[in-house]
C-alpha cells in the first residue's frame, strides 16, 4: 500500500517536472525589453517558434539569394574552367577589357554566390571590401558573360546591392546578420519579438510587422524595397533604401530612376523597364497598381511544397490572370490569338536580367507595332514571339487594326411592323 502510496507520489513529481519544463517561460519585463532598440535576430531564431512557415521560406528565391560556398561548395552551379570562360568572354563584342585580361576569381575566393536560377555572380574580397567578380555564369544559356569588367573593384558589393541580397546590413561596419533574404527583411527586426514570452499575446503582435495585415500599397512597398532601381536617398554611395524597415513610406528612403531622370540603359523610351529587379516600377505605372492588385496578388511570398513556377506565381502562366480576369469573347484584339496567352502580350519578354528577355514586363500592357514605328528603340508584344519576329511591322499593325475594330453591320434595317387593331369585343 505504501509503496503504491509513494508511486503516484513520484509520478505526480515527474508530471509536475514535465508540465514546468514544458509551459515554463522566464519572467520578462516588458517595459524595460521594449525600451531597449530593436535588432536582428536571424531567420534561424524565427524558426524555433515558426518552423513551417520556415520550411515554406526555405524553398524560395529569397532564401537562396546569397549563399556561402566556404560552408557549402555546393552553392557554386558552374565548373571554374578558366579557359572555357575566357572562350566565352572572347565570343563578346564591344568588351572594355579584353577577354585574356579579365580578372576570373579562383573558386577557393569566392566568398558568396549570388543568385542561382536565371545567373550566378561571385563575390570576391580585395583589401577588405566585398566587390561583385567581373564573370557571372548564365545558367539559361550556359555560358559565362562580363560583368562590369573595366569598373568591378571600384564599387563595393554591400553599397551597390549588398542591401537587398542580405538582411540587416550596416554599411558603417561592412557587415550583415545574414545571408539572403531572411525573414526579417519583410517582417521586420525580430529581437523584442523573440525575447517575450508567449503568454505577452498582445505585445508580441504589436511587435513584428505581418505584411499580410498592412494596407496594399504599404505591403507592396516592401518588395518596391528591392525589386527597383534607384538611389539611397539617407546615403549617397548606396542604391538601396538604407534604413528603410516593412511598414514605412519607401520614398522617404528611396528614389526610383527613370529614362526622363536619365537612365537611358535600364528604361525604354516609354519608361518600360528594360533592366532586371524594376518590377515594382512597372507595377506602379499599371492599371493593377491604380486597382489595388498588388504583388501578393499574383505571387506567393512563402507557401508549402514546390512552387509551381519559377516566379512563384499562384497559378502557371496566363492560368493566374484567369484567376481574376474572365474571358468572355473571342472577338476583337482576342481573335487574333484565341489560345488565350495573356501573358504573351500583355506581359511580353523585353527585360534582360543576363539574356535578352528573360524577364517579363510588369506594366500589364499590349505593346504595338506602332509602338515600334514611333521609336525604334521600343519593343512590342508581337515580335517578341518567334512566329513575328522578322515581319513586317507595317503589315503586323495592319492586321492588328483589321481584327481590332467592330465591323459595321450590313443589310438592310428592318421595316416596323403594322399590327391590326383587335376587334372590339361583343
Amino acid at each position: 500500500m505504501k509503496a503504491n502510496a509513494l508511486t503516484a507520489v513520484l509520478a505526480i513529481g515527474v508530471m509536475a517536472l514535465i508540465l514546468s519544463a514544458c509551459g515554463g517561460e522566464q519572467a520578462v519585463d516588458v517595459k524595460t525589453l521594449m525600451a531597449q532598440p530593436k535588432a536582428y535576430v536571424g531567420s534561424d531564431t524565427c524558426k524555433m517558434c515558426h518552423l513551417e512557415h520556415y520550411d515554406s521560406w526555405k524553398m524560395t528565391l529569397h532564401s537562396r539569394m546569397t549563399q556561402d560556398p566556404q560552408k557549402n561548395r555546393d552553392v557554386i552551379i558552374a565548373e571554374f574552367d578558366e579557359k572555357r570562360i575566357r572562350e566565352d568572354l572572347a565570343k563578346i563584342p564591344n568588351l572594355k577589357v579584353p577577354a585574356d585580361q579579365i580578372f576570373i576569381p579562383k573558386i577557393e575566393d569566392i566568398k558568396y554566390t549570388i543568385g542561382s536560377q536565371w545567373k550566378q555572380r561571385y563575390i570576391v574580397e580585395k583589401g577588405g571590401v566585398l566587390y561583385i567578380s567581373p564573370v557571372q555564369y548564365s545558367a539559361d544559356a550556359d555560358r559565362w558573360v562580363n560583368y562590369n569588367e573595366a569598373g568591378w573593384d571600384k564599387h563595393p558589393w554591400l553599397a551597390a546591392c549588398g542591401g537587398c541580397h542580405n538582411t540587416g546590413v550596416d554599411l558603417k561596419t561592412q557587415k550583415f546578420v545574414e545571408t539572403s533574404v531572411g525573414c526579417e527583411a519583410c517582417h521586420g527586426k525580430g529581437s523584442w519579438h523573440a525575447a517575450l514570452p508567449k503568454t505577452a499575446v498582445f505585445e508580441k503582435r504589436q511587435t513584428i510587422v505581418n505584411p499580410a495585415k498592412l494596407t496594399s500599397g504599404t505591403a507592396a512597398a516592401i518588395c518596391g524595397s528591392c525589386h527597383n532601381r534607384g538611389k539611397s536617398t539617407k546615403d549617397k554611395e548606396a542604391e538601396w533604401p538604407v534604413g528603410y524597415e516593412p511598414g514605412k513610406a519607401l520614398s522617404v528612403y528611396f528614389k526610383s530612376l527613370s529614362f526622363a531622370g536619365g537612365a537611358v540603359n535600364n528604361f525604354y523610351a516609354n519608361e518600360f523597364s528594360k533592366g532586371h529587379h524594376q518590377q515594382y516600377i512597372d507595377w506602379k505605372q499599371s492599371k493593377h497598381f491604380k486597382e489595388g492588385v498588388s504583388c501578393t496578388s499574383c505571387h506567393f511570398v512563402h507557401q508549402m511544397g514546390v512552387p509551381p513556377t519559377r516566379s512563384q506565381t499562384q497559378a502557371a502562366g496566363s492560368k493566374q490572370c484567369f484567376e481574376c480576369h474572365l474571358q468572355v469573347n473571342q472577338n476583337m484584339a482576342h481573335s487574333i490569338h484565341s489560345f488565350a496567352n495573356c501573358v504573351g502580350c500583355h506581359m511580353p519578354r523585353i527585360v534582360t536580367s543576363i539574356e535578352s528577355g528573360d524577364l517579363h514586363s510588369h506594366v500589364f500592357v499590349t505593346l504595338l507595332p506602332a509602338d515600334t514605328l514611333k521609336n525604334k528603340d521600343v519593343p512590342n508584344s508581337c515580335q517578341t514571339c518567334h512566329k513575328h519576329k522578322n515581319e513586317d511591322l507595317k503589315e503586323l499593325q495592319a492586321e492588328w487594326d483589321a481584327l481590332a475594330k467592330i465591323p459595321k453591320p450590313i443589310g438592310k434595317p428592318i421595316e416596323p411592323i403594322s399590327y391590326k387593331q383587335a376587334p372590339p369585343k361583343k
